[in-house]
């Protein structure tokens, strides 16, 4: 039986064509897109949290006007549209491209009721924020403990 000799690989290298090839295709197989195939088709990436009495969202939007967001919750789903225009500029080449133009949209499952009519939002240095006040069956309420009988 011949026994072959495989040279020994940069184990770096190695490392990084799996995780290549692990991804190179998950942005598509994700349900839903969800954060990383977002982030892996140029759309921006969204922090979520959550407090006793409201969900927050946080998305950076550098160079994006107010008049360019649209912002909509429909029962539990958050969209968030940005159209960012194509700024031709005549006689100018570009060596490195990579900030994203045209539409995008991130539609986001909410781990809970909210009062759509008390949504807020604005955009501030960049960064837009939006607060959701948790409908009132969602908030948490604390329940007196009665002696017993």
């Amino acid at each position: 039986m011949p026994v072959r000799y495989w040279p020994m690989q940069n184990p770096i290298a190695q490392l990084r064509r799996e995780v290549d090839r692990l991804l190179s295709g998950f942005a598509d197989a994700v349900p839903g897109g969800g954060v990383l195939a977002g982030v892996l088709r140029g759309q921006p990436a969204v922090n979520v949290w959550e407090t006793a009495d409201a969900l927050h969202v946080e998305t950076e939007m550098a160079g994006v006007k107010t008049d360019q967001v649209d912002i909509s919750v429909v029962g539990d789903q958050l969209t968030i549209k940005i159209e960012r225009p194509d700024v031709s500029q005549e006689g100018v080449t570009y060596h490195r491209r990579e900030r994203p133009v045209g539409t995008f949209t991130r539609v986001i499952t909410l781990p809970t009721e909210v009062d759509a009519d008390r949504v807020e939002a604005s955009l501030c240095d960049g960064v837009l924020r939006i607060d959701l006040p948790k409908a009132e069956a969602a908030r948490p309420r604390k329940i007196p403990v009665h002696v017993g009988k």
